[in-house]
């Protein structure tokens, strides 16, 4: 449970930049397009954030 608070901040500045830069890029695509495009990065990078971050119990206080 310690990984959720480095875990979901990410996931926000993720959708955010991404939903900055595809508005900006491709604003020609349709907003519902970009929103599933920006969640989804949301989410891969929650994922991704979650594994790599390593909590040792022994380190960690």
């Amino acid at each position: 449970m310690k990984k959720f608070p480095v875990t979901i901040p990410i996931m926000i500045i993720v959708v955010v930049i991404a939903l900055w830069m595809l508005g900006k890029d491709y604003s020609e695509i349709n907003i519902m397009t970009r929103i599933f495009i920006a969640v989804g990065a949301g989410i891969f990078s929650g994922i991704i954030s979650f594994f790599l971050f390593r909590f040792d119990k022994d380190h960690t206080k």
